[in-house]
């Protein structure tokens, strides 16, 4: 009985560690929502990220047809890896704007020189201050927005192939 006294902190400890390692491993939920879901955009001006494309504000996305708002950068890996995927909606028929992240002009031109230009307007957030009010925390992020500036989706990370028939979907269900 007194080794029992002795090994019970002990055993009890080692049970805490592997619960909570456990639980650590396999999360309830691997879903990332956004709290904006539902709420209208802040207001915003942005000014153009490069010359001949104009820059961006809320009112130009509460214009009575949603549309899909990239959050992009000229030097992020993975928005290069989406670009085909933008391409695709805009073809599609998919009204697409942009906010370039922390970028210069002419880093935003050679972007989209080389990985297409899907953008109909491009607002430059050199302070990343509009990103972070929208809710977005990282590059790339799209957000379909309905024809009264309300966010109805956020897609966190990259449009792979695969997800372009649901931001489809979500953009219709915004219509």
């Amino acid at each position: 009985m007194k080794h029992f006294v002795l090994w019970f902190p002990l055993a009890l400890f080692v049970a805490f560690v592997l619960v909570v390692a456990i639980m650590l491993r396999t999360p309830s939920d691997t879903v990332i929502r956004s709290h904006m879901i539902g709420k209208p955009l802040p207001a915003f001006a942005l000014p153009a990220g490069i010359p001949g494309k104009p820059g961006l504000s809320a009112g130009n996305l509460a214009g009575g047809k949603p549309r899909l708002l990239n959050i992009f950068a000229s030097w992020c890996i993975p928005c290069a890896a989406e670009a085909p995927q933008l391409m695709k909606l805009a073809q599609m028929g998919v009204p697409v704007d942009a906010i370039a992240i922390r970028d210069r002009p002419e880093d935003i031109r050679a972007f989209l020189d080389r990985w297409g230009d899907p953008y109909q307007r491009i607002g430059s957030d050199t302070n990343s201050r509009v990103q972070l009010t929208i809710g977005s925390s990282g590059v790339p992020e799209s957000f379909i927005v309905d024809g009264r500036g309300i966010i109805r989706y956020q897609h966190i990370g990259d449009i792979r192939p695969e997800q372009v028939d649901e931001i489809l979907r979500h953009y219709q269900d915004a219509q």
